[in-house]
């Protein structure tokens, strides 16, 4: 059973900046992802990512493409079964929990 993935508006702007290829990739994994999203720990695909550079992203995790260098962050609502995407960058991490930690609350 997947999840249903929703796209915050900056993650969508996040997505747009992307070409064609790597849009065709990110949303090719974060499908597979959907399908179980929770934390490695419980089984699923996804890294949680606590405190990281100085930010509380609690309840996030994130998932690497590796060859394209792009980190996708996201929120796991299980009560509606939501994948909700708060950054896609090709970023180092650092930059990524930052933008994720500004973000965090949409």
């Amino acid at each position: 059973m997947s999840y249903k993935i929703v796209y915050t508006e900056d993650a969508k702007e996040d997505l747009r900046r992307l070409d064609n290829s790597q849009v065709r990739q990110v949303r090719k994994m974060i499908s597979k992802v959907a399908e179980n999203p929770l934390p490695k720990s419980e089984g699923g695909y996804g890294t949680p990512l606590g405190n990281r550079g100085g930010n509380n992203l609690t309840g996030l995790c994130k998932i690497k493409l590796l060859k394209l260098g792009i980190r996708v962050v996201y929120r796991i609502n299980r009560e509606n079964e939501m994948m909700k995407i708060i950054v896609i960058a090709v970023r180092a991490d650092e930059e990524v929990y930052d933008i994720a930690f500004n973000r965090k609350d949409d």
